[in-house]
């Protein structure tokens, strides 16, 4: 590769810094890679000119570490934490990281020059058959054995198998075992199991931070992620990086209840009542813009229960609903007039539906006609032009359907209930800026 100057440098990044390109442009301009017209960026503008003079150095251990340690606790990017600490290739930390996560701290070590080392033969090699070599056989079976119960006790929300985890591991089994034997079982490097025994040593800064993950992740029932915990911790005063708290809850074993397939209750014959007017255009400037609809159904103790609700896509908000035992006109109908009441004047939404049976009845269009109301269908057999709602029921039935034990179709009810006030007023989209969808409305309306 040419070597760049100082100047093309400072040209490049002034270039970059006033609008004149992209980082992949300007890079291919002067024949070098985006990445690194991005960290001569990120260089300027935290330490000026002088970020920019490349220092060649050999970097010790405990600044190796320093560094793979910021990483992991703050969840910074490589770019980030090689500006942090002023090593001009970002290249190296991606190399470090690499080699500490598949052979240990032992790797970080600077090759030493010349000839290596003949290997030394190993200690206590016994006779095949031998007493000796029985007896270091069966201890080393043992050990095998205690390490796997312990691992299962440690790891059963089956995280990923680190070399914490198992460092905690031999530290509770020394007293039982050599540490050569343990670390010959659990196949990670000596100056790594104390690397790890040192940390064990110190207070952990993040207790704090991981009772209030927990006691969201427990409010909420399980069913928010690393990103909606982060935007809660931030509006509670805790200033930490979304990888961060994906890190910590991977540690504590909380994870987001898994949405269950979707899943489609009724369909109707297929006609020509009303084009597809929404044609998946799912955002809306305005409240009663753009309501979506539909109908899932319920299987319990025997039972069916049906739910037909209508959302408003400005802000996910489910406006009205009804529920019934039974898929009859009278759901739908039930769940049209609670929609009109949240009309205001000059109020002309479209209301998207699939072509089932209930939305061609031409009591369900006169009503729609009569309040200036579009229909709007999606096409035979596409779920995905209704995209919003199967989300919605997606969500209802991961959350609190498959979430939660019920004794009876009437508890059921009573949960379903509270879970759409619950969805309404509490739980917070990302793409509300971490608003409720109410809470949402209310600050738009005021804002307004």
């Amino acid at each position: 590769m040419t070597k760049i100057s100082l100047n093309q440098k400072l040209t490049a990044i002034q270039k970059y810094l006033d609008g004149q390109g992209s980082y992949s442009l300007i890079g291919k301009s002067i024949g070098v890679r985006k990445k690194i017209v991005q960290t001569w960026v990120a260089f300027y503008n935290e330490y000026g000119v002088d970020g920019l003079i490349s220092t060649y150095t050999k970097y010790p251990i405990e600044l190796k570490m320093d560094v793979l340690k910021y990483m992991n606790d703050t969840g910074a990017s490589v770019l980030e934490t090689a500006v942090k600490f002023r090593i001009s290739s970002p290249s190296s930390i991606e190399m470090w990281r690499k080699k500490f996560e598949e052979h240990g701290i032992d790797a970080l070590y600077p090759k030493k020059k010349g000839r290596p080392p003949m290997k030394k033969q190993k200690k206590n090699t016994y006779i095949p058959g031998s007493q000796e070599a029985l007896q270091a056989e069966n201890e080393r079976l043992r050990a095998e054995n205690a390490y796997l119960k312990k691992l299962h006790g440690l790891n059963s929300r089956k995280r990923k198998i680190t070399n914490q985890i198992k460092a905690q591991i031999i530290s509770e089994l020394r007293s039982n075992f050599s540490l050569s034997v343990l670390l010959e079982v659990t196949d990670i490097p000596r100056a790594t199991y104390y690397y790890w025994v040192k940390n064990m040593k110190q207070p952990d800064k993040y207790s704090q931070i991981k009772e209030m993950i927990t006691k969201i992740y427990r409010l909420h029932k399980r069913r928010y992620g690393y990103r909606r915990i982060t935007l809660e911790l931030h509006k509670r005063g805790y200033q930490i990086n979304h990888k961060a708290v994906l890190r910590l809850m991977n540690e504590l074993g909380l994870k987001a209840t898994v949405r269950a397939k979707k899943y489609r209750s009724y369909q109707g014959k297929v006609g020509k009542i009303a084009p597809n007017i929404l044609e998946r255009n799912f955002t809306a400037s305005n409240p009663n813009e753009k309501w979506v609809t539909d109908i899932t159904e319920f299987q319990m103790y025997g039972e069916k229960l049906y739910l037909s609700p209508i959302l408003d896509l400005y802000n996910g908000e489910i406006i009205a609903y009804s529920i019934n035992k039974r898929p009859v006109f009278q759901l739908v109908y039930k769940m049209l007039k609670q929609g009109l009441s949240c009309l205001n004047d000059g109020d002309k939404p479209i209301l998207h539906s699939d072509q089932g049976w209930h939305y061609q009845m031409r009591q369900y269009r006169e009503i729609l006609k009569q309040n200036n109301i579009k229909q709007s269908m999606s096409r035979k057999g596409n779920c995905l032009d209704n995209a919003v709602i199967e989300n919605f029921f997606g969500l209802l039935k991961s959350e609190l359907l498959y979430n939660e034990e019920f004794s009876s179709m009437d508890q059921f009810i009573e949960k379903l209930h509270e879970y759409i006030h619950y969805y309404n007023h509490e739980r917070i989209k990302i793409k509300l800026k971490g608003l409720s969808p109410v809470q949402y409305r209310v600050q738009s309306s005021l804002a307004a």
